[in-house]
């Protein structure tokens, strides 16, 4: 069998950046032995940069693999994640997507499967309140096992999801998307802190006082300036300080 090393062309610090993204949605929950995460190429924007089918806590840059407009793997014969035409696609629809989070965290179900709407409970989730679709596999395709295991139906869960920062996939999980990968983990992280805290909340007397579209909207400005402090945290617990310094690829 033949395997690659990521494009020498790709920058360095890009897929370090995506190794840490992986561990650090590890530890946070978001992910766990499922689930992957994904970065638009630098150098080829129509191209993206994701692990081979691994744990994500597991990640190393020798684990990542170039994959091309078609969502497959470029030069390299090892096994991708099945679910990777979710992160072609949004490239593709989102030109202003620079990663691509998708999970099964556990505390976002219950929104996608029931009539109760996610919405920004707090200043943290604030980009929620662009909206937050829901993506119900069986109106594309009515026998079906909830995987999005091609390009159209990449397309049309990049469709459900629009202009917005998250879409919940019926009795599967969620698919966030940032201009960065330190947005795409800040939002998804967040994305399960606000379901949550909105399932406690919706237990007390009501009703829930969310954010307003004006208050979402200005926090979410204000949070932009401000992710690099828990990125930067979050990496200096899951990378080596030789991972760190891109001088170590196992």
């Amino acid at each position: 069998m033949t395997t690659r090393k990521p494009s020498r062309a790709a920058n360095p610090e890009l897929l370090i950046d995506l190794v840490a993204a992986n561990r650090i949605l590890a530890m946070e929950g978001v992910l766990d032995g499922y689930g992957h995460v994904s970065v638009r190429s630098d150098r080829k924007p129509g191209h993206f940069f994701m692990s081979r089918s691994l744990a994500p806590q597991l990640v190393t840059v020798a684990d990542i693999m170039e994959h091309g407009p078609d969502s497959e793997p470029v030069g390299d014969d090892r096994k991708g994640y099945l679910e990777r035409y979710i992160h072609g696609e949004m490239y593709r629809q989102r030109p202003d997507v620079m990663a691509v989070v998708h999970s099964h965290s556990d505390s976002v179900i219950p929104f996608g499967v029931t009539q109760g709407r996610m919405r920004p409970i707090y200043h943290m989730a604030s980009f929620l309140w662009s909206g937050v679709p829901v993506f119900d596999l069986r109106k594309v395709i009515a026998d079906n096992d909830l995987l999005i295991r091609d390009a159209r139906l990449g397309k049309e869960l990049a469709r459900t999801l629009g202009p917005c920062a998250c879409v919940l996939m019926r009795g599967h999980g969620m698919t966030v998307v940032g201009d960065s990968i330190p947005e795409a983990v800040f939002r998804s992280v967040y994305t399960q802190m606000n379901a949550r805290l909105q399932t406690l909340a919706g237990q007390l007397e009501g009703p829930i006082e969310f954010l307003s579209d004006a208050e979402g909207e200005r926090a979410t400005i204000t949070n932009r300036g401000t992710i690099e402090r828990p990125w930067e945290l979050w990496k200096e617990k899951v990378m080596t300080r030789s991972e760190r310094r891109g001088s170590s690829t196992s």
